[in-house]
């Protein structure tokens, strides 16, 4: 065999073995493709669905829309624990999964409740699941903790966005009071409406008009007058926040994030204690303005006594 024989040999076996290594690496590198774009599949499917952490065994919820005899669309327990697949709820009162939050959604509707022009999607709460009542007093003492954002919320013809009012403290006559001044339902004053106000969080609570009122009188709403509010200092905005509300005989206080406070003492909270109470919270709407509405997003809520 002649050396120009020899060299054609050796280099067809050195082609060979190059081709056969391109493939294997071309090989290599589609089995890598592919199993990248399995991992990113199934990274698709396992998307993580949230849910919000709530307990609704012990709330109701109005909603903005009528039912079936024109009054406003109410939800109890136990049936509020399947608020996901009713229907009349789904545009109002609906789960975000992606972010683990109860949305509430409210807008200008004929759905009013007594002594009110706005409209609500707003849970109340139930110490005995379905009763109204049974309330708590101040002296028994109660705390409620949320966490929650304003998700989107229009603005009115000055530029300036709606309010909505968050939580509240709701005053209640008990049926025997109801009868002693002749009142028409059992409501009474709030002692407690927390505003988110233009991006910042606004604190209202009631004042006597005359400290001296006997305890009869003091159970009319027009014993009772508005203090001037109080706007924490820092903003939130849309971002997410924490309130916390604690209440005990002639003391009560409002928490924004864990760090600031409003605290609330003296005649007035002394005498409160007349009244029974219940907890409030959600989207209670103050507009009624055209194509005005709003939702805000509750992550976490919980109640103790």
């Amino acid at each position: 065999m002649n050396n120009t024989r020899k060299e054609f040999i050796v280099f067809l076996t050195i082609l060979l073995i190059s081709v056969n290594a391109t493939s294997q690496v071309m090989k290599s590198s589609v089995t890598d493709s592919v199993i990248l774009v399995e991992k990113k599949k199934k990274k698709k499917k396992s998307k993580k669905v949230r849910l919000p952490k709530i307990d609704l065994s012990h709330w109701k919820v109005t909603l903005p829309v009528l039912n079936d005899f024109g009054k406003p669309y109410e939800i109890s327990p136990p049936e509020i624990k399947d608020f996901a697949s009713n229907a009349i709820a789904k545009p109002y009162m609906y789960i975000d999964s992606t972010k683990g939050a109860i949305v509430f959604h409210a807008l200008p509707t004929d759905s009013k409740t007594n002594n009110t022009k706005y409209s609500r999607s707003e849970l109340r709460e139930q110490m005995v699941p379905g009763d109204n009542n049974t309330n708590w007093t101040f002296e028994q003492g109660a705390r409620m903790k949320g966490k929650l954002a304003m998700e989107e919320v229009t603005k009115d013809a000055d530029g300036k966005y709606h309010r909505v009012i968050i939580m509240q403290i709701h005053g209640r006559l008990t049926n025997e009071q109801k009868e002693l001044i002749g009142a028409k339902d059992n409501n009474a004053p709030p002692i407690l409406k927390i505003y988110w106000d233009k991006g910042k969080i606004r604190v209202k609570t009631k004042v006597l008009k005359n400290k001296f009122v006997n305890n009869t009188a003091i159970l009319l709403d027009e014993a009772w007058d508005d203090d001037e509010g109080y706007n924490f200092p820092t903003e939130v905005g849309f971002r997410k926040f924490t309130l916390e509300i604690k209440v005990e005989k002639g003391k009560m206080v409002v928490i924004l994030n864990n760090s600031e406070y409003a605290v609330y003492e003296g005649v007035d909270i002394n005498r409160w204690n007349v009244f029974e109470n219940y907890f409030k919270a959600g989207n209670y709407f103050q507009s009624r303005d055209k194509d005005s509405h709003a939702k805000v997003k509750f992550y976490e809520l919980e109640v103790s006594h």
